[in-house]
């Protein structure tokens, strides 16, 4: 079983990204959405996810602070910026983290799904 975590506070957007991944990936896959930053990384040792999918923009605690806070920590998780931003400096910043994967554009697309679950 394949562990995804949703990191985003719109609910729309984590509905179709997990829709998607349903879709395109031909495994089991369980599920953890979070509309809190805060929330995740409270749980994320525990859950011990494959896979994490975080938005940047959030109330209380954004992207940057979450990353910020697992910095340094082994999570073994790969880490994916899921933004609506298409910022260069965003994209650049992100870079700077060795733990994440990619920095990917809203919505997903099927293409980016293959290229990460395969």
């Amino acid at each position: 079983m394949v562990k995804v975590v949703l990191i985003d506070d719109d609910p729309i957007s984590t509905f179709v990204t997990e829709k998607l991944i349903e879709k395109n990936v031909h495994q089991p896959v369980q599920f953890f959405k979070f509309s809190s930053a805060k929330e995740a990384l409270e749980e994320i040792g525990k859950l011990r996810p494959q896979y994490l999918f975080l938005d940047l923009n959030m109330p209380e605690m954004d992207g940057w602070d979450f990353l910020d806070s697992l910095n340094g920590q082994s999570v073994g998780t790969n880490i994916y910026i899921l933004s609506s931003s298409v910022d260069e400096r965003d994209i650049v910043r992100a870079r700077a983290y060795k733990m994440v994967k990619d920095y990917l554009s809203k919505p997903l697309i099927k293409k980016s799904i293959t290229s990460i679950f395969n």
